[in-house]
C-alpha cells in the first residue's frame, strides 16, 4: 500500500494568492491539488513555482479573469485523449471541470460548480437556472460512471444543516436553498458517491470551509458554509484513512474565501 494526499481549494486567483499556495504546500506536502477559480490562461499560469516545489505533473483548463481549474501533481497525471476529460456542464465554454487519471487506477474530477447568483429563482435569475442545469448534466455523467472515481471541488452548495451558520436564515439563500440540496442529493445518489467530509466528520458536527469577505472578523462570527467537497466511489472511499479542512489558511495574509481540503488514502 502507497500512501497518497490529495488536496483540494478554490483559491480565488492562483497569481493573487501565490504566495499561500506555496506555503499550503510547503507545510501539508500534499501529492496532489486541485485549483479552483484560477483566474488565469495556461500561459501565464504561474507554474514554474510549482515545478520548483516538485510538482511536475500539471494539468491546466484556464479561463481569462473568470473560473478556470487546475490539477498540479508531484507524482504522474494524465489525460486520457480517448475520453472527455474537460467537460462543459455549463453548456457555454466556461471553464469548470479538468480530470485526469491515476496510475493507481483512480480517476480524479475536480469542478467549479457556478455560484448560481443571488435570487433562488430560475426565472427571475437565469444563473440560478443554469446551476441547476450544471448539477442536471453532472448527475446524468455521474450514472454513467464505470471505474473508481474521486470527484473535488466547490460545488457551491452546502446541503445539510450543519454545513451552515444558520439553516433557518440561509434556507433563501443561494447556496442552501431546498432546490439546490434536492438536485446536489440526486446527483450524489447517482452514483452512489460516498461524501468523505461527513465520513470523517459526521453530522451534527460543525464543519465550514468558506467564510463571505463581507464579515469584518470572519473568525469571531463564524458565519460559514460547507461549500467545498470530496466525494468517492465507494470503493475508493474504503481507501481514505484522514480528512482535514484547513480552516487556519483563512487567516493568512490575503486568502481565499474558501480553504483546502485534504484526504489521505491507502492505495
Amino acid at each position: 500500500m502507497t500512501a497518497l494526499k490529495i488536496a483540494s481549494w478554490n483559491i480565488n486567483s492562483v497569481r493573487a494568492r501565490i504566495d499561500i499556495v506555496e506555503r499550503f504546500l510547503r507545510e501539508e506536502q500534499p501529492d496532489i491539488l486541485c485549483l479552483q477559480e484560477t483566474k488565469v490562461v495556461n500561459d501565464i499560469f504561474p507554474g514554474g513555482i510549482f515545478h520548483q516545489l516538485g510538482y511536475t505533473h500539471q494539468i491546466l483548463h484556464g479561463q481569462r479573469m473568470h473560473h478556470g481549474v487546475a490539477i498540479i501533481s508531484r507524482i504522474p497525471i494524465r489525460e486520457d485523449a480517448e475520453s472527455q476529460w474537460r467537460f462543459d456542464w455549463q453548456d457555454n465554454g466556461e471553464a469548470r471541470h479538468v480530470g485526469v487519471q491515476l496510475d493507481c487506477g483512480i480517476r480524479l474530477e475536480n469542478v467549479y460548480v457556478p455560484a448560481g447568483g443571488d435570487i433562488p429563482d430560475a426565472e427571475l435569475n437565469p444563473k440560478f437556472g443554469q446551476k441547476l442545469a450544471f448539477i442536471e448534466r453532472m448527475t446524468r455523467w455521474a450514472e454513467q460512471i464505470s471505474q473508481p472515481t474521486l470527484l473535488v471541488g466547490d460545488f457551491n452548495i452546502a446541503p445539510l444543516e450543519c454545513d451552515v451558520w444558520s439553516h433557518k436564515q440561509l434556507l433563501n439563500v443561494v447556496s442552501h436553498t431546498p432546490i439546490e440540496v434536492e438536485a446536489l442529493a440526486g446527483l450524489k445518489a447517482a452514483h452512489d458517491w460516498v461524501d468523505l467530509g461527513r465520513k470523517f466528520v459526521p453530522p451534527p458536527e460543525r464543519l465550514y470551509t468558506w467564510w463571505s469577505y463581507r464579515a469584518q472578523d470572519w473568525a469571531a462570527s463564524d458565519r460559514g458554509r460547507r461549500l467545498d467537497h470530496m466525494w468517492a466511489s465507494p470503493e475508493v472511499a474504503k481507501l481514505a484513512t484522514a480528512h482535514k479542512v484547513h480552516e487556519p489558511c483563512r487567516g493568512w495574509l490575503k486568502p481565499s474565501d474558501h480553504v483546502p481540503l485534504v484526504t489521505e488514502f491507502e492505495v
